[in-house]
């Protein structure tokens, strides 16, 4: 799990505002599988919810969930989350700002998905019996984002 620059900025700006935020990946009718930001706390984080990581922006660090079904979907992918201008869901933190946060992914090499199968998943159980992820997700800049060869948003 990896956050652009760009938006890692927008985040920045929305926890001055707003406090700790977090993200839930969504599936939904509403926004199809963007990610919706909420003030931390505002959204319930099911006991199935899984834990993709904590990026490396504020002090706390900004969680990132998925429901069960979704993750059995997007587990062999990298989720980039980046932000587009335009505006996205009514739900999410960012929409007053006349941009929308997206998910970009990257599906991860053999390599990769082998330590990934090494690591312990964390649900929303386990992170409230204290469960956390030893490391969080870093921030890339632009190109390096582009480096990591992300399917592109449609236009």
């Amino acid at each position: 799990m990896v956050v652009t620059a760009a938006a890692a900025e927008l985040l920045k700006l929305l926890q001055d505002r707003h406090g700790p935020v977090m993200f839930h990946q969504s599936g939904g009718c509403c926004d199809g599988s963007s990610p919706m930001c909420y003030p931390r706390g505002d959204f319930l984080v099911g006991d199935r919810d899984i834990l993709l990581g904590v990026l490396d922006v504020g002090a706390d660090g900004v969680p990132v969930w998925i429901s069960g079904p979704q993750y059995q979907a997007w587990k062999h992918t990298q989720l980039v989350i980046d932000v587009v201008p335009g505006r996205g869901g009514g739900f999410s933190l960012e929409a007053p700002e006349g941009v929308r946060f997206l998910s970009r992914g990257r599906v991860f090499s053999d390599g990769e998905q082998a330590g990934l199968r090494a690591a312990p998943v964390i649900t929303g159980a386990a992170y409230e019996r204290g469960a956390r992820p030893s490391t969080r997700g870093q921030v890339v800049d632009t190109d390096r984002g582009a480096a990591l060869r992300t399917c592109p948003p449609a236009r």
